[in-house]
């Protein structure tokens, strides 16, 4: 283990991906009312989505199941802060093995990767577990990538993301409207909200790198720093979108 430790993410980002206050407030009024809901958060990290939406009313219930133990006591944590524990539960667990129960608000935040499988059915595994989760009627957040344009050979080189494991935008909603959803809003990530992400994302390295030039973890944790840098600045900046899709199963 490195040593010191690194800082976890949660301290340097609100949210585990590109997405501002701003959109956050509206992607959680796509998903409402949430009179007498249970919503429920696979993939969830420290759920902080989920527990704003909780938190937008008192007769809601939730549930997170993530694999990361430390994101989800830092989850619990701010659940007990918030006044939410008695509401919420958060699960350390493997989605792919989890004994699902019916939702009325289903989040799948940038997270379709937690069933398994190839990257290329990704998607689609994450489209059809939804449709089986959510009762009729139920809300699902999708936070899916997607291509806002054709990555040339050099940026695929440079990810570690096969072209065909994305699609265009339109691409994205006609693939979940033909998993027997309905769009209900739309909205993606914009460049701003995905450099303050991806800067984010880079300074706990960073500061730990500051701070301890001698370590014998050096040279890991700055090739570590280096290579998502160059996945995002050389791969997918400008080229490569995050789609928030509220999709409504009829």
């Amino acid at each position: 283990m490195t040593q010191p430790k690194i800082t976890p993410l949660h301290e340097d980002t609100t949210f585990h991906g590109p997405l501002s206050e701003e959109r956050a407030a509206r992607l959680i009024g796509s998903l409402g009312p949430f009179d007498g809901a249970h919503v429920v958060d696979l993939g969830c990290g420290w759920a902080e989505m989920l527990l704003r939406i909780v938190a937008a009313d008192p007769t809601a219930t939730g549930l997170g199941v993530d694999r990361d133990e430390e994101a989800i006591e830092h989850g619990r944590a701010n659940a007990r802060e918030r006044g939410l524990a008695d509401r919420v539960e958060l699960v350390v667990g493997d989605v792919g093995e989890w004994d699902e129960t019916q939702a009325d608000v289903l989040i799948v935040n940038g997270s379709s990767q937690v069933w398994g499988g190839d990257p290329l059915v990704h998607t689609e595994n994450a489209l059809r577990n939804a449709h089986r989760i959510l009762r009729p009627g139920g809300r699902l957040l999708l936070g899916e990538c997607f291509w806002e344009r054709e990555p040339t050979d050099a940026q695929l080189a440079a990810m570690p993301v096969p072209k065909e494991q994305y699609r265009s935008l339109a691409g994205l909603v006609d693939f979940a409207i033909g998993h027997g959803f309905r769009l209900l809003w739309l909205e993606q990530a914009s460049l701003d909200e995905w450099d303050e992400f991806e800067s984010r994302h880079g300074l706990a390295w960073e500061h730990w790198l500051l701070a301890n030039p001698d370590s014998p973890h050096a040279d890991e944790i700055r090739a570590k720093a280096d290579r998502q840098r160059n996945f995002r600045l050389h791969g997918w900046r400008a080229t490569m979108g995050l789609a928030y899709l509220t999709l409504v199963r009829p």
